[in-house]
């Protein structure tokens, strides 16, 4: 740990439920807004029982106050007792550490259930560094004085990777895909940058699903009813259970999002001759369109990505936002568009052997991921 905490005083809450906490108090942690960390979303969460007791998601919520009971830092905090929902995938760490005879389970896990997407994790009042010290030293602490396995902080962003690095913490790297705005003035105006053959299979697609009379419409803030969740649970959890089977979140969640979130959410639903067939949930940052899920009830081609990438690029582009985040994983982005990113993730681990070995397993990844970003640069979509 950095020294400079030591001459940092403050103390410790733990919070089983982030209602424990005024939205007020939590969100001005959160200046830019990023909508995941929001008060609002991890109540949504929590109030649909999505996490939290029976679910493997024990809720412990770190919060930070200084010798004058000032909130400095908190951070979106769980117990976990497996590693599903994550998309920063440790099972191989688990097997490993269960074989030599240890109890991977539970650990000490800092993200935002179900949301591969990078964003603050360390949340803090004017960016204080000591404070962010604090609550990786608080926990390091979990996890030594209960004899946990280790600590995560999963999509943690790039500001805040320097101090987790610098106080010791070994730093993951991975891959996901994102478009960026280069000012465009139109969806054709993208088009033009990229290279014929990518350009035309892309115009391909969307006359597909124009011959097919699909119609879509984008739904922002209070002209999203509970009529329209009701057809997007009914997309979403029919795709669930087709692929995956166990859905994480349920319909009360989605319910409770136009309750805390109604402004940073856009819902775009397809129709075929006025039945609903298709739907995807953004959410809208300070400089980005985040796709987080989608659904189809019919197995229509280039139905996915038109929904969920070109519908999405078209709003960015009429809404002057930066870049789209489209999720976790996907090579088949790359040829619409969609880049590959650096993403972070902090680990800490008790045992200093198993430690070691998960440090050498870190380097080797890295080397692969940095030989498929560059392979990936070198087929490029664009010009």
């Amino acid at each position: 740990m950095d020294n400079s905490l030591e001459s940092f005083s403050f103390s410790l809450k733990t919070l089983t439920s982030i209602d424990d906490i005024t939205s007020k108090d939590w969100d001005r942690l959160n200046p830019s807004g990023h909508p995941f960390v929001s008060h609002g979303f991890l109540a949504a969460l929590e109030e649909s029982n999505c996490v939290g007791i029976d679910t493997g998601w024990d809720i412990f919520h770190l919060c930070v106050y200084d010798e004058n009971k000032v909130l400095r830092a908190a951070m979106p905090h769980y117990l976990k007792y497996h590693s599903y929902g994550e998309y920063i995938f440790d099972h191989s760490w688990a097997n490993a550490y269960e074989r030599s005879g240890g109890n991977y389970y539970p650990k000490s896990l800092a993200a935002v259930p179900f949301t591969p997407v990078p964003g603050p994790r360390l949340l803090s009042l004017d960016d204080d560094i000591k404070a962010k010290q604090a609550l990786l030293f608080s926990m390091n602490s979990i996890i030594e004085n209960n004899n946990l396995s280790s600590a995560h902080v999963n999509f943690i962003n790039s500001s805040d990777v320097t101090v987790a690095k610098n106080n010791g913490w070994m730093i993951r790297e991975g891959l996901q895909f994102h478009w960026h705005n280069q000012g465009y003035n139109s969806f054709d105006d993208f088009l033009d940058k990229l290279t014929s053959r990518k350009r035309k299979n892309i115009r391909k697609e969307r006359e597909s699903i124009r011959k097919a009379n699909l119609k879509f419409v984008h739904l922002t803030g209070d002209d999203i009813k509970t009529k329209h969740w009701d057809i997007f649970y009914e997309c979403y959890i029919a795709t669930i259970e087709k692929k995956w089977g166990g859905a994480y979140l349920n319909r009360l969640f989605f319910h409770h999002l136009p309750i805390n979130l109604k402004n940073k959410i856009l819902l775009i639903l397809c129709y075929e001759n006025n039945v609903p067939i298709a739907g995807a949930l953004n959410f809208i940052g300070s400089d980005a369109l985040y796709g987080r899920n989608w659904g189809g009830l019919r197995n229509i081609p280039f139905l996915h990505f038109e929904t969920c990438y070109y519908q999405a690029i078209d709003f960015a582009i009429k809404n002057g936002i930066r870049r789209v985040e489209a999720g976790a994983q996907g090579l088949h982005k790359v040829p619409r568009g969609y880049l590959p990113e650096k993403t972070y993730s902090a680990h800490k681990i008790n045992d200093p052997q198993f430690g070691d070995a998960v440090m050498k397993f870190l380097k080797q990844e890295i080397i692969q991921n940095n030989k498929e970003t560059m392979y990936i640069k070198q087929t490029s979509p664009y010009k």
